[in-house]
């Protein structure tokens, strides 16, 4: 994955680009930066006419008119915050490939031919002097004056030839090095241009980390008002087709409040209307929830290849907490969305927050108090633990003793049955290093608002009671992960401490019924034999 910084100083904007590949990423920082030098250029432009405005307002009806027209500006900005959703729905955000290939001509000044001086005429006067009246009588004068300006006339003409081809060699030279320089702008921009049609394959393909580029350039193309940071981190799951966003919201305090501005003649000076707190407070919390649902519907609406099912939008303000002086960054509201139910909406006829409700976001009562909430799904990429998984279900007949199969398949088939049991509501389960240490035998992230969130399972093929020693275990891991909750399989049964142990805490204890019912739910079947499991392992 590539990374490059770029920042607007002017703006105080700052973000790292992404990408799988290098020009990619290229262009794409390319494009942010050339977008900022347009909302920088704007910017100048309307502080620049702001100036102008007040310098020509020295009457006072260009000063009325100059209130007015700032009064005008205030009220079409407050209106484009409530049309932020419906600003999309009429933008096609489907990625246009076309537009990322370069086509730009070579622009290097071609060398012109060289300009000679003038070539030495024969004809010339030096050259050709006229004889006085003893050179005509005298034939040896005629000869040496003869012979002396077709000397001169030679030597100027060498000299004359020599400067010519050192003008032609050096301009052959210069063209020389202008088409090899030209043939590499090409062939360049060709292989960048194979690039562009490599990573638009490999969209079409499905392929994860293009799926996770090609959303990047979506919500880049996304148009905000400037103070939006538009700033956010993407993260796709091919296995389930879940997209995770964490979105970076703007701040209430970085919300523009003017209202009206009037000029009182009396006093000669301009006086400014701003919303009142509890209208900015409304105002934002409509804006926040438009945001998302309008950040999930571009996505959705350029996935031509339909690669992603479901997607998770988490919120995330950068603030300052005014009571410690703190910097924050809670996670204020988060929406997971599948692919069908998203689009049956009418989004031009929802009311926003409604819809975010309906849709089970997960928000707190004000958005504007920036209370944080848990993200329905915040998978940790980087937990080094996780390894890639096979099945072991489709092996298993009702003659298969699960007491007696290999620790290391039981616990990928528990994660293979859990993994069935998630997915159908969006979940996703990872198993980690196998060990046999009794640590973690498998994580479950399940996006279920109430009863979800991160998942320890733990797997135990034991032909004996398991004891609390096993629960207490699973119970300080559950902890330390920050868990939500913590399930303990075996294929044995658990002892009364055991039960007793687990009633209060988020501890959930199946036994080897209790397996077999889980199996026989998902369309497996198996025994569980402890006599014989035992037998098997004193024959080792």
């Amino acid at each position: 994955m590539y990374e490059i910084e770029i920042e607007h100083k002017g703006l105080h904007k700052y973000r790292v680009v992404k990408g799988t590949d290098m020009f990619i990423a290229k262009r794409k920082a390319q494009a942010q930066l050339a977008k900022w030098d347009e909302m920088w250029e704007r910017k100048q432009e309307q502080l620049h006419k702001k100036q102008v405005r007040e310098q020509k307002a020295r009457e006072k009806e260009e000063k009325q008119n100059l209130a007015k027209q700032q009064t005008d500006e205030a009220q079409t900005l407050l209106k484009e915050f409530s049309q932020i959703l419906q600003h999309t729905l009429d933008i096609d955000d489907t990625i246009d490939w076309d537009s990322l290939l370069d086509k730009s001509k070579f622009n290097q000044l071609k060398p012109s031919k060289p300009k000679y001086p003038t070539e030495p005429d024969r004809t010339y006067g030096k050259y050709n002097p006229k004889p006085s009246f003893l050179d005509k009588i005298i034939k040896s004068r005629k000869e040496r004056i003869l012979q002396s300006s077709n000397a001169l006339f030679n030597s100027d003409h060498q000299k004359w030839e020599q400067e010519r081809d050192k003008m032609n060699q050096e301009f052959e030279k210069e063209m020389q090095e202008w088409q090899t320089a030209e043939e590499r702008y090409y062939q360049k921009q060709t292989e960048n241009n194979k690039r562009v049609e490599k990573q638009k394959q490999s969209y079409l393909t499905v392929e994860p980390s293009a799926i996770v580029d090609y959303c990047d350039m979506v919500l880049s193309n996304s148009e905000y008002p400037d103070f939006f940071p538009q700033d956010y981190d993407l993260d796709y799951n091919p296995e389930n087709k879940i997209l995770i966003i964490e979105y970076i919201l703007p701040d209430i305090d970085d919300i523009p409040t003017l209202i009206e501005v009037k000029y009182i003649q009396s006093r000669n000076e301009f006086s400014e209307k701003h919303l009142s707190q509890s209208a900015l407070n409304k105002l934002y919390d409509e804006l926040i929830y438009q945001v998302a649902l309008r950040t999930i519907h571009e996505l959705y609406e350029a996935d031509v290849v339909n690669g992603i099912e479901s997607i998770v939008f988490n919120g995330i303000v950068h603030s300052v907490d005014k009571s410690t002086g703190q910097d924050i960054s809670p996670c204020i509201l988060s929406l997971q969305a599948n692919r069908q139910e998203f689009l049956e909406i009418n989004l031009e006829k929802i009311e926003p927050k409604a819809c975010f409700k309906n849709l089970k976001g997960v928000a707190g009562a004000k958005l504007h108090s920036l209370s944080p909430v848990a993200p329905i799904i915040q998978i940790d990429k980087d937990d080094k633990r996780f390894i890639a998984s096979y099945g072991v279900a489709g092996e298993l007949d009702d003659s298969y003793n699960l007491a007696a199969m290999d620790w290391e398949d039981f616990e990928h088939l528990i994660r293979e049955l859990f993994e069935q049991e998630f997915t159908r509501g969006g979940g996703e389960v990872k198993v980690t290093q196998a060990s046999r240490d009794g640590g973690v035998d498998a994580i479950a992230f399940d996006p279920d608002p109430i009863r979800g969130g991160k998942i320890v399972i733990q797997a135990k093929r034991y032909t004996n009671t398991v004891g609390v020693a096993a629960v207490r275990d699973l119970y300080g891991t559950v902890m330390n992960e920050g868990a939500t909750k913590g399930i303990l399989v075996t294929t044995s049964d658990y002892g009364p401490d055991a039960y007793q142990f687990a009633k209060g805490k988020p501890i959930t204890l199946l036994n080897g019924g209790n397996l077999l019912h889980l199996l026989d739910k998902h369309g497996h079947k198996a025994k569980i034999d402890l006599k014989e499991a035992k037998e098997i392992q004193k024959s080792k």
